[in-house]
């Protein structure tokens, strides 16, 4: 035999030199959960070694990460309800303190890059990413809203929004908006292809943001869709996002794959709570090697095409590198 690839699997030196598919720090974006208070840390139960943080030990969070590798971070707020209404006002008062959170982090960490969220569920007592009426989510509606926390948010200095909740025409219309007020410099990661999956359950536990009536299914994407996500990602590239999203990931590799092949912007990959749910789980129970099936899966992740990572075992993974 002439070709024998297992010539090139025959030690760890030359299995090295000829592995096609590295996970750095640098490909990782660490999602952080943020509560009113101070000096304030509870676990997700459904999230095994994630914290909702109030300001002061995000801040410390932030830093800590930075000093693994880990440059960016996208920060989610965790909204009492006392504060919630149906047109999610907390979404842009500057006093809020979510707004004011951002603001200090860019103060004392101006190299962190942060992202922020844009939908209405975090704000809303509806617990829907759009404005509800008679028990309908209205698309044009919504986006005066979103566009209001997008100035908001812009305004206190962070580098990127990302539009999570699937209202059409949602990128033109921040973007437009943006502009218009002088934030030309502020980034759009798309959420573009993202899907009603079942994969979101300890995230919405973190928020505390399930829907009240209903489900997501008449603006998130079904799952059993292939070929939407490209028009959904021609729209997001010709209103002008910067990054195009897909979430989930693991569970949508083939769609990673198509945007990668057929758009010329960064792609990020959402590895959401129920991914990273499900290993913990796993783990725990004894069933799988932790470290070995997180980095074969954030592998997997970037070899279908994924540019970013959004994923909550970013600590992790850069506490491992370091070891």
């Amino acid at each position: 035999m002439l070709r024998r690839p297992r010539r090139n699997r025959k030690t760890a030196g030359i299995r090295s030199l000829t592995r096609q598919t590295q996970v750095t720090t640098d490909d990782l974006v660490f999602p952080l959960f943020l509560i009113e208070g101070n000096n304030q840390k509870q676990e997700v139960t459904s999230m095994p070694g994630i914290y909702r943080l109030t300001s002061d030990l995000m801040l410390k969070e932030i830093e800590y990460c930075m000093g693994l590798g880990i440059r960016s971070f996208d920060v989610f707020p965790v909204i009492p309800d006392k504060d919630k209404n149906p047109e999610a006002s907390e979404g842009h008062n500057e006093k809020s303190f979510y707004l004011r959170t951002l603001r200090e982090i860019k103060s004392r960490l101006p190299e962190a890059h942060i992202i922020t969220d844009i939908a209405m569920d975090p704000y809303s007592s509806d617990g829907h990413d759009g404005l509800v009426k008679n028990g309908k989510v209205l698309n044009d509606a919504t986006l005066k809203i979103l566009g209001k926390m997008a100035l908001a948010q812009a305004a206190t200095g962070i580098d990127m929004i990302g539009p999570s909740d699937m209202m059409d025409g949602r990128v033109g219309y921040l973007r437009e908006l943006l502009d218009k007020q002088g934030f030309q410099e502020v980034g759009i990661m798309s959420y573009t292809a993202k899907y009603a999956s079942a994969f979101y359950g300890p995230f919405r536990d973190a928020l505390d943001s399930v829907p009240k009536f209903g489900d997501k299914k008449t603006y998130q994407m079904d799952p059993a869709n292939r070929r939407e996500a490209l028009l959904e990602a021609r729209l997001d590239y010709e209103e002008g996002a910067d990054i195009l999203m897909v979430k989930p990931a693991l569970p949508y590799l083939d769609i990673i794959s198509d945007l990668k092949e057929n758009f010329p912007l960064p792609v990020a990959a959402y590895n959401v709570s129920g991914e990273y749910a499900m290993i913990k789980s796993a783990v725990q129970k004894g069933w799988l090697d932790g470290e070995r099936t997180m980095k074969e899966s954030l592998t997997a992740i970037k070899r279908a095409g994924a540019d970013i990572i959004l994923t909550y075992f970013a600590k992790e993974f850069a506490e491992g590198n370091r070891r």
